[in-house]
């Protein structure tokens, strides 16, 4: 097994160091345009973040036994060599698009990774805010296991990719250089990401990389300032509640569902679907053929007649 360092422990102590750096920045020179920070909202994203390194140590159990077994079928081997790491974080990023877009589609999905986006602030407290239910996402990965790579390898290469990621999750930065907006993901891309924005809507999902995005129709620039948060908000900050909220809405809707096509659709459709109204086909009165509507008399009278023809009456000839 490859002997790669776990990034994300070791980059513990940074998080923490920028997160205060940035909170001091915002109490110095603050910006009233802004999201900012807020007590609890910060308390809730860390303590989400505390909690999702409890539960992915859980969830990697049965990931690594399944990763495990394809590995072992597969005969195809990638080294960890200094010019394969590189092809396999492009690699991962490729598949982290397509999970992360993904997840933001089809409504199960959703309910992971909703949490990342429950916050109405965006600092760099709101990169620690990941979900606890993170078995979601390892099937997309699953080609890179089949075609040779190590679990362990793309362990690392998933975790550069998180590292990666938490410097983007701020307003404090406006715009990189040109060329490294062209290529890479920034702060300006992610902020389009997280806001709640129609036109913003389901945008940016570039982990490391942007290009994915220029590529398959996602990308849309930073114009107006973003608007944070959810299309319908959540008002806890109960990590428990943020944690499950919306599995909690899809029992409920699955539930008042009216048959089953109805249930799929609450699960596998995404976030926003509703099903179509029953139709209602148009009911035209039946009316009688022009020309033919009988008279009717009036009820209880008796219909004139005509008087039947009078023979005249002649006088006898004398």
């Amino acid at each position: 097994m490859p002997n790669l360092p776990d990034v994300v422990f070791l980059s513990i102590p940074a998080f923490v160091l920028l997160a205060v750096i940035e909170m001091v920045s915002v109490r110095i020179h603050p910006d009233d345009d802004a999201a900012g920070y807020e007590t609890k909202d910060a308390a809730t994203s860390l303590g989400m973040g505390l909690g999702s390194l409890f539960f992915d140590f859980l969830w990697k159990i049965p990931i690594v036994a399944v990763y495990s077994a394809v590995y072992e079928l597969t005969p195809l081997r990638v080294p960890v060599l200094w010019w394969t790491i590189p092809l396999m974080l492009l690699a991962q990023d490729f598949f982290y698009y397509w999970s992360h877009r993904g997840h933001h589609v089809i409504r199960v999905l959703w309910a992971c990774h909703v949490v990342h986006h429950s916050s109405r602030k965006f600092n760099l407290t709101t990169a620690l805010r990941q979900p606890w239910t993170g078995l979601t996402s390892w099937p997309f990965y699953l080609p890179m296991v089949a075609l040779g790579v190590h679990p362990a390898a793309l362990a690392f290469c998933s975790s550069v990719s998180l590292v990666y990621q938490f410097w983007i999750h701020t307003e404090r930065i406006d715009k990189m250089p040109r060329w490294f907006e062209f290529v890479l993901n920034t702060p300006s891309h992610h902020r389009v990401h997280h806001a709640a924005q129609g036109g913003y809507l389901d945008r940016n999902f570039g982990g490391i990389l942007i290009v994915w995005d220029r590529l398959f129709g996602s990308w849309v620039a930073e114009t107006e300032r973003p608007v944070y948060g959810l299309t319908k908000n959540i008002s806890t900050y109960n990590p428990l509640r943020v944690a499950t909220h919306e599995y909690t809405a899809i029992a409920r809707d699955v539930r008042a569902a009216a048959n089953w096509r109805e249930r799929a659709g609450r699960i596998l459709a995404g976030p926003g679907w509703q099903p179509a109204p029953p139709s209602t086909a148009a009911q035209t009165p039946v009316t009688e053929p022009p020309g033919q509507t009988p008279v009717t008399e009036p009820p209880g009278q008796t219909p004139v007649t005509e008087p039947a023809a009078q023979t005249p009456v002649t006088e006898p000839v004398a």
